[in-house]
């Protein structure tokens, strides 16, 4: 799918405000409402949008604690690879996990209810896997995610 101009402008709002009105996007734009539904259908369509999320505090669902766990693996296998990944995307305490280059394999995003579910978790979880060679963990005293959307394709 090729983008134009109003394409970007309509990702970039719904990355600031995925709830934003559809009347509002098309006053932002300067456009027709049915020209916006219509482009958005389009880029839901094509795959430019995946989906939309909901920022939720997490002191409100009993997150109390959030690491960054960095993972070695013993051997840099296709099949330690698909392994790994398989068994974080069943972990509920990791909300997001990324397959990195570098002196680690993986970076995992996790969220607990305090230090003991942290320790508890990368001794349980971690440390028992036939493919883990090395645990790093860094606690995150603050998380912000950026509304901005670094478009590199206009």
């Amino acid at each position: 799918m090729q983008l134009d101009r109003t394409d970007f402008e309509i990702l970039r709002q719904l990355r600031k405000n995925a709830r934003l009105p559809n009347k509002a996007l098309a006053e932002r734009l300067g456009i027709a409402p049915s020209t916006a539904l219509e482009r958005v259908r389009r880029l839901h369509e094509a795959g430019a949008i995946l989906g939309y999320h909901a920022e939720i505090r997490p002191s409100a669902i009993g997150i109390g604690l959030q690491a960054l766990v960095s993972v070695r693996l013993a051997r840099h296998s296709r099949t330690d690879v698909a392994a790994f990944n398989t068994y974080l995307g069943g972990l509920r305490e990791v909300l997001a996990f990324y397959h990195i280059a570098g002196a680690d394999d993986f970076l995992i995003h996790v969220a607990v209810q305090g230090s003991d579910h942290l320790r508890d978790l990368v001794l349980d979880a971690f440390t028992t896997r036939p493919e883990v060679a090395r645990i790093e963990t860094s606690l995150i005293f603050s998380f912000q995610r950026n509304p901005e959307l670094p478009v590199y394709a206009e």
